[in-house]
């Protein structure tokens, strides 16, 4: 989580923990990328507590499954000054792998100073980019949330089924996601996630807000869709208490997962009762999101999904 770095009268004060803020409901999320078709809001032939049932099952398989993949995770915070400049950056490129009994190794290929002057990164955020940022609704995530049927939509040449998404209750120390995600139809996983992290903490002084984002997922081995991009930007509101200044900071926050590779293992992935475990140990085949090659300058709005995988 963010930190503000801010003047006091005698020495240099850290304001409390504080994240990306913006005022907006998880109903108000949709993307407005042109690759978006019309919502259909009629009954689907299945229930959707069948849909949601079915898919949550096929998340909870890619979940295990993503644990047998290695790839390359690369992060850009930026804050914006006033007038448009890039005033501070912070990066980080980092291969994740696996040792020879599976626990997860991070190594990092590409880490520039540090320049960030007004806000400070918490290990904290790292935590968000990791866990939340590529949020996956397995079936044992489901009794956290109330899930509500919108529609169907075709997002560039993929049809998908839309929820929104909420939780149930808000436990004391824990985070959830609130917002909407689209669902292949074919293949019953998420595709694209545009959502926010909650509670937010108002308290003057100790703010913890987030910021909407928008996370894209691809289609990279002929069998899961794995988060390849994910944006957020908005304003830092430190609105300040006794003893601290309020200040206003717009930050950029652009994630982006590629390289994708399948390593040996022998475990056993079953969806519905068949074996669906990929014995390839092939390099991802996918792309950025269309229009967004990976050499995009940053600032850009991100675009819609991937196209629908070959099937």
């Amino acid at each position: 989580m963010f930190r503000l770095l801010t003047l006091g009268l005698l020495s240099l004060l850290l304001c409390p923990l504080s994240r990306l803020h913006a005022q907006a409901s998880y109903t108000q999320l949709q993307p407005t990328d042109s690759g978006y078709g019309p919502l259909d809001q009629s009954t689907p032939s299945i229930p959707p507590d069948q849909i949601i049932q079915k898919f949550a099952a096929k998340e909870s398989e890619f979940r295990r499954a993503m644990d047998q993949y290695t790839y390359t995770r690369s992060v850009k915070i930026e804050t914006i000054s006033d007038d448009g400049r890039t005033d501070g950056v912070y990066q980080q490129v980092t291969d994740i792998s696996y040792d020879g009994k599976g626990a997860k190794l991070e190594h990092v290929t590409f880490a520039p100073a540090n320049s960030l002057e007004r806000i400070i990164m918490t290990p904290a955020d790292m935590s968000d980019i990791e866990h939340r940022l590529p949020f996956v609704l397995t079936t044992e995530d489901l009794p956290l949330y109330n899930l509500k049927y919108v529609g169907r939509q075709k997002v560039d040449d993929v049809d998908t089924y839309v929820f929104d998404v909420a939780p149930k209750r808000i436990e004391k120390g824990q985070r959830y996601l609130q917002g909407r995600i689209w669902v292949d139809q074919h293949d019953l996983q998420i595709v694209v996630v545009s959502a926010k992290n909650v509670p937010d903490d108002l308290r003057p002084g100790h703010e913890d807000l987030s910021l909407p984002f928008t996370t894209y997922r691809e289609q990279v081995d002929g069998q899961y869709w794995f988060p390849v991009y994910s944006k957020a930007d908005g304003i830092l509101h430190f609105s300040g208490g006794k003893g601290y200044m309020s200040d206003d900071i717009h930050t950029r926050s652009i994630v982006k997962y590629s390289n994708y590779k399948k390593f040996g293992s022998s475990i056993k992935i079953t969806f519905e009762g068949q074996d669906i475990t990929s014995n390839s140990q092939q390099p991802a085949t996918g792309k950025a999101p269309a229009g967004q090659p990976p050499n995009q300058p940053q600032g850009q709005a991100p675009a819609p999904p991937a196209p629908a995988p070959q099937r």
